[in-house]
């Protein structure tokens, strides 16, 4: 296989990204023949087939998808290249890559990041959002920086990162007053007896394992009104009164506020941890070690 042509990794990029050969060449003010061509010798290059035809579009192949996600970082380094050197190599942003799994309540992620926020000089920070399989994933081949997480790393997982605790809360339980006055016969726990209740889904987060086994150990038998892999989106629903939903105590106010909802009861059985995963033991970014270093609320 010959040497890599960045070119032909530009056409190939632009035509993913935009779709379509004609797109691609509109954007590169170039005749559609010239790309098709040299798409042809990069799927040369390569052994494989980059793009199916679907109707007038093109849809990427396995191997296509493959060869986008590594032409995206390329083209992003090179984009962080040129910003580099505009801006001098002493003025140069560290980067930090925080992966953020998506049944973390946000306020609670940017209250965790704080301790890296707060370092002198300049801090480029980029969160991707995700579920925990996927972010731990990309964190042991070093794309990510690190992991916050409402759980500890899966004991099954064959994966070689650390755990380093940083907070934790008990649970608390939220619902509109409208749908709480309906159920307000009984004292909560009771209250929720076959009411409407919102939950993570499984790979979202372990607290649903935890919410599931406390009703049954209280002998509390729920509807289960909604299941949601963003913890959001289900206080979203939650506000439009679909379901009790429960979050962490610590942000109980913030809560209330923004979704207009009361807290009907704590739960004092359930206490929701809150975890920095790294890669690596000896921490060496100075932003996660700002924040593994530094224990936040409830320790």
């Amino acid at each position: 296989m010959r040497s890599l042509n960045y070119k032909h990794l530009l056409y190939f990029h632009t035509v993913a990204d935009q779709g379509s050969v004609q797109k691609a060449a509109e954007r590169l003010n170039v005749t559609p023949q010239t790309i098709s061509g040299q798409l042809k010798y990069l799927e040369d290059d390569m052994g494989t087939e980059l793009f199916t035809k679907s109707g007038r579009s093109l849809t990427l192949t396995d191997a296509g998808q493959v060869a986008f996600d590594y032409t995206r970082q390329i083209f992003q380094l090179g984009e962080e290249l040129q910003e580099v050197m505009q801006l001098g190599i002493d003025n140069r942003p560290t980067e930090f890559r925080v992966g953020i799994v998506d049944a973390l309540p946000k306020s609670i992620a940017h209250q965790l990041l704080k301790p890296a926020l707060a370092l002198p000089g300049e801090m480029r920070l980029i969160c991707h959002e995700e579920q925990m399989s996927a972010l731990l994933g990309e964190l042991a081949v070093h794309q990510l920086d690190l992991v916050l997480a409402d759980s500890a790393i899966p004991s099954g997982m064959n994966i070689r990162c650390f755990n380093h605790l940083l907070g934790r809360s008990q649970m608390a339980c939220f619902a509109t007053q409208e749908l709480a006055s309906r159920y307000s016969d009984k004292p909560f726990p009771q209250s929720l007896q076959q009411a409407p209740v919102l939950l993570p889904t499984d790979s979202a987060s372990g607290l649903r394992t935890q919410l599931l086994s406390w009703l049954n150990r209280s002998a509390i038998s729920v509807r289960i009104a909604g299941e949601f892999d963003d913890s959001a989106l289900l206080k979203a629903f939650g506000s439009q009164g679909h379901g009790y939903f429960f979050a962490p105590e610590v942000i109980r106010e913030e809560i209330c506020q923004k979704y207009e909802v009361e807290c009907v009861g704590l739960v004092e059985e359930l206490v929701q941890e809150f975890y920095a995963l790294s890669a690596e033991r000896k921490i060496a970014h100075q932003g996660v070690h700002a924040i593994t270093e530094q224990q936040q609320f409830g320790l």
